[in-house]
């Protein structure tokens, strides 16, 4: 075992290669070819499938699946009991058993997803993105988009800090940490000291 925490109860498959400092807690299972990043945590109860991949600095709650074709990126957070899914049109008489079958989902660097929120597979849930507790994502998720319901639509903005935006016509600043925001077209915001 490498620089890495891995309680007595779970079990991390030989060709699985798993980052420093990262920590799997009681009963997960992470098979033989998943990249799991550095500086993780996974709670109690989590499954990583082969060949999912995991970046660095990911909170992966109790009782989550991360099936195969899912791509977390950095900093991602994911709720308890949140759901991936990893084939559209699941049947148990047509089984979908290859990675041909699956349709990739990325949900990018530092997007939160909620308690029991479900993300439907083939999607991406843009930057910093954040997606509220019990909702259905079942289309794209744009950068620093708030969305919330089922199945999911935009209901505001999110800061990197997390707390919620108000514009005052095209520009924002967070009032918990001081980010400032600009609109970009109708549908993306951007920090303002990206350009």
């Amino acid at each position: 075992m490498g620089d890495y925490f891995v309680h007595e109860s779970a079990y991390v498959d030989e060709g699985a290669q798993v980052g420093t400092n990262t920590r799997i807690w009681h009963f997960c299972h992470v098979m033989g070819g998943a990249t799991i990043g550095a500086d993780c945590t996974l709670g109690q109860n989590v499954f990583v499938a082969r060949n999912v991949v995991i970046g660095d600095g990911c909170k992966i709650q109790n009782n989550v699946s991360v099936y195969e074709g899912v791509i977390l990126e950095d900093y991602v957070f994911c709720g308890p009991s949140m759901v991936f899914t990893n084939v559209r049109t699941p049947r148990s008489a047509y089984p979908r058993k290859t990675g041909e079958d699956y349709l990739t989902t990325r949900v990018c660097y530092g997007a939160s997803i909620g308690a029991n929120a479900t993300i439907v597979c083939g999607v991406t849930v843009g930057r910093w993105a954040f997606v509220a507790a019990g909702a259905v994502v079942t289309r794209d998720v744009p950068d620093y988009a708030l969305v919330a319901g089922v199945p999911s639509r935009r209901i505001g903005w999110a800061c990197e800090c997390g707390a919620t935006l108000d514009f005052v016509g095209d520009e924002a600043e967070c009032e918990a940490c001081g980010k400032r925001y600009v609109t970009v077209g109708e549908e993306r915001i951007a920090r303002a000291d990206e350009g």
